[in-house]
């Protein structure tokens, strides 16, 4: 019987010449949902949602871009031999770290133009960004990637997974731990967590250093199941030693901040 699995189609829909896959269309689900969270709250919190909007505009090419960067560098053995291959996106090969790096350094640039509070403009998209990246990773999921070591059947089943998840996890003969659908779950409870951390008011910048910590936990344990991850060394994951490095800096930003004076605005403040 599992020799009779068939993946999912990774194609969405065509239009004539043009094809749609899976992956870019959750993925492009993911950020307009995360846009409209972000502009509904940016309106609440009496911040221009314009704000957003425009952005994005600037945030997403250059987040593909850094996403690319970040994931050339760490296999730069390959891509040194075959410079040509750089540019080749549409055949994967991007890290959402480095997305995460483009859009943050985008954004405070942006905010410095704007001349708005880039801690509050983080606060507002700090739930969205990790809402996006739970569902991103059913991109993931249909592209049968991201997974981790090997597993039986029964291990898929015991976790009461649907079958259409077990099936999608049944790669080239072997069963695999679904790594993307443990990320995706530990994003969607962050989501949760900072939403209600809305309410907390805490200090201005401190909801969008707690998606830091949040996220960067869950993905330090969970990159240590995955069989893709980019290496520093044959030991050290390129993931994990971020991961480590954004949650102490994370919490060194809080409290430094705090002993400054530089957090006394609160997240229910009105204002730029």
């Amino acid at each position: 019987m599992e020799q009779n699995i068939e993946p999912l189609n990774r194609v969405a829909f065509e239009i004539g010449p043009l094809t749609v896959n899976w992956y870019g269309l959750i993925i492009g689900v993911g950020i307009a949902l995360a846009l409209m969270i972000a502009m509904r709250e940016s309106d609440r919190r009496g911040l221009d949602k314009e704000i957003f909007a425009d952005l994005m505009l600037w945030a997403i090419p250059i987040a593909i871009i850094s996403a690319r960067i970040y994931y050339v560098i760490f296999q730069w053995d390959y891509y040194a031999q075959n410079p040509g291959d750089i540019i080749k996106i549409w055949e994967g090969g991007i890290a959402i770290h480095g997305a995460l790096i483009g859009a943050v350094i985008t954004a405070y640039i942006f905010t410095r133009i704007k001349k708005v509070s880039f801690w509050k403009v983080a606060d507002i998209a700090a739930p969205s960004i990790i809402l996006g990246q739970a569902i991103g990773r059913w991109g993931n999921f249909m592209n049968q990637e991201a997974h981790g070591e090997e597993v039986t059947r029964q291990f898929l089943e015991n976790l009461y997974l649907p079958d259409f998840i077990v099936n999608q996890m049944y790669i080239n003969g072997t069963y695999y731990h679904p790594t993307f659908l443990y990320e995706s779950l530990w994003n969607f409870a962050g989501f949760i967590l900072l939403i209600l951390l809305r309410r907390v008011n805490l200090r201005r910048g401190e909801l969008f250093l707690t998606y830091v910590i949040w996220y960067s936990i869950g993905r330090f344990f969970i990159e240590g199941m995955r069989t893709d991850s980019l290496m520093v060394t044959d030991f050290l994951r390129a993931a994990q030693l971020l991961s480590v490095a954004l949650i102490v800096g994370a919490i060194a930003l809080i409290i430094f901040r705090r002993v400054k004076g530089y957090a006394d605005a609160r997240y229910l403040d009105k204002g730029v």
